[in-house]
């Protein structure tokens, strides 16, 4: 049976980046490396990261697989993406 995927952003989170257009391009840098190697041969055929993958990172950083990602913590996270890309060039 393929693994049921989805991405546990609440509205709120892709509301707060769509506001900030300047994170746009290290969103999607973000998005790209996230998604599942061959999401196009899985339902829901979704370019989204794999359901395991994101229990873990939720696991890790909010001490349940069940939370969902908050929008001060999306926009920190991709500013901070942001910062260290900057500095390794």
């Amino acid at each position: 049976m393929p693994e049921s995927r989805a991405l546990p952003l609440a509205p709120a989170a892709l509301t707060a980046l769509v506001r900030r257009p300047v994170l746009w391009p290290t969103a999607i840098r973000q998005w790209r490396a996230f998604v599942a190697p061959g999401w196009w041969k899985h339902r829901p055929f979704l370019p989204v990261p794999s359901r395991h993958y994101m229990a873990f990172r939720l696991q890790t950083m909010y001490g349940s697989s069940s939370a969902t990602m908050s929008s001060d913590d999306l926009i920190g996270y991709l500013e901070w993406c942001r910062s260290m890309r900057s500095l390794a060039r």
